[in-house]
């Protein structure tokens, strides 16, 4: 396997990219910038130096990665989402040194159009509505929308809404594929595979 860079793209010396993965129009990837395999890259991204990208990242248009983000395997970032890296900016302070690091853990979605204000942990296989601004963390499978964002459900892996309670306890199965979650002590477990 090999990586395909577009010839419009940037990719600057040191940039380390895993294989199979596609660099398309416009898009520049800065020195520092590690990258995992199976990635894609849409037109017009910008990826920092300080930013660390698993395996099967899906980056859709119009993204910008600043540095101090990290985003585990299978995340996938809808178009033209937004991370900051500095929570409280003003163009005449120099606050490079105050960067907040963001962490989006393994296969969490990110909607089109939504906020992730610095310093958060995303949960595993959280879901971020379109439009939604993230600015606490989130925790795994929660489904989080508004703004600023709430949860407002349970979420499986595959992205299907369970029938759970948000506090408390209970079983719900995924409605695709039959995994069965728990929520206990108000945290969603993935118990069992179908």
């Amino acid at each position: 396997m090999t990586v395909t860079i577009h010839s419009s793209a940037i990719v600057d010396d040191g940039a380390q990219i895993g294989d199979g993965s596609r660099v398309w129009h416009f898009v520049h990837i800065c020195g520092g910038a590690r990258i995992g395999e199976g990635c894609s890259f849409g037109q017009n991204v910008f990826v920092g130096n300080d930013v660390t990208i698993g395996n099967n990242v899906k980056v859709q248009n119009n993204v910008s990665i600043y540095d101090a983000v990290h985003l585990e395997d299978d995340v996938f970032c809808g178009p033209s989402m937004v991370f900051t890296n500095v929570y409280n900016p003003r163009s005449a302070v120099t606050r490079k040194n105050e960067y907040r690091k963001t962490i989006v853990r393994r296969g969490v979605t990110l909607g089109a159009n939504c906020t992730i204000v610095c310093g958060v942990t995303i949960g595993e296989h959280a879901f971020i509505a379109a439009g939604a601004v993230v600015n606490r963390d989130v925790k795994p499978y929660a489904l989080m929308a508004g703004v600023p964002a709430r949860q407002i459900a349970w979420v499986s892996r595959h992205g299907e809404r369970l029938q759970l309670p948000l506090a408390g306890d209970g079983e719900a199965v995924c409605p695709a594929t039959g995994e069965s979650y728990r929520l206990q002590d108000g945290q969603c477990l993935e118990q069992t595979k179908a």
